[in-house]
């Protein structure tokens, strides 16, 4: 193929101010994509230009920043009518989530209900939303940020691995129920990446456990934003056509490994 895999296209990024979204904003942005950040927050956790402001500048295109909290449905509807603005939406990205650590045992309900909130229902709604104006539009690729911990269980994560396995579940439901109107609804299952989530929500990166880590992945290496973003890619544009109801790990192998 030749030209920038995504122009003319736009795309909704929930969470897409910071680490993995903002990875993906910049690089549908590199080939040509109009992007719609949707997230709590405007500024980046890592710092800088915000993300729909640092696109604009380096690569083009139009975007916007819509602050969005995916367990609000007003909020989600929002994030997709404002593709309109840039032609309507041909790509959604459910990123948005959580991650912490947790003792099962002593796990109280409002600690599961939000993290199902955020991690499972804004990504059902997202989908729905968006499927809706695609439908419209006549098609559309909708990927879904789920993690190795939604192929695996793990002590300690018990509520996050039952968020992720829920949306790998979802993700396949999707694919058999929109496939027939040119919707492609696929799951990217990041492993270790090097964002705020394995600094700061659950201390990882930077502490004794992150050689742990490294041991367990037979790349031994960390993942970073741009290894997902380049997955992503991949599942929105025409290379990944007849590709639906698929899960793409992205984890250096760890998931597979002995």
């Amino acid at each position: 193929m030749s030209g920038p895999l995504l122009d003319g296209k736009t795309a909704v990024i929930t969470g897409g101010s910071s680490g993995n979204g903002r990875s993906i904003a910049e690089t549908y942005a590199a080939e040509g994509a109009d992007i719609v950040v949707a997230d709590i927050q405007e500024t980046p956790r890592e710092g800088g230009t915000p993300t729909h402001e640092l696109v604009i500048d380096e690569y083009d295109v139009d975007a916007t920043y819509v602050e969005c909290n995916v367990t609000n449905l007003d909020d989600l509807e929002a994030a997709v009518d404002a593709a309109d603005e840039f032609g309507g939406i041909d790509v959604m990205v459910n990123n948005a989530g959580i991650f912490r650590q947790e003792t099962f045992i002593d796990t109280d309900e409002d600690a599961f209900d939000q993290m199902m909130d955020i991690n499972v229902k804004g990504v059902y709604f997202g989908v729905q939303y968006a499927a809706r104006k695609m439908v419209e539009n006549g098609g559309g690729s909708i990927i879904n940020m789920s993690s190795n911990a939604g192929l695996e269980g793990s002590a300690g994560f018990v509520t996050y691995c039952t968020s992720k396995g829920a949306v790998r579940l979802m993700t396949y439901a999707l694919a058999d129920e929109l496939g027939p109107e040119n919707i492609r609804v696929n799951a990217i299952h990041p492993g270790a990446i090097e964002t705020a989530m394995l600094k700061d929500d659950v201390e990882i990166v930077g502490t004794e456990a992150e050689e742990g880590y490294r041991q367990t992945i037979p790349l031994r290496r960390l993942g970073q934003p741009e290894d997902v973003a380049d997955a992503a890619l991949y599942l929105a544009s025409d290379l990944a056509s007849y590709v639906n109801g698929e899960s793409l790990y992205v984890d250096g192998g760890m998931t597979n490994s002995g």
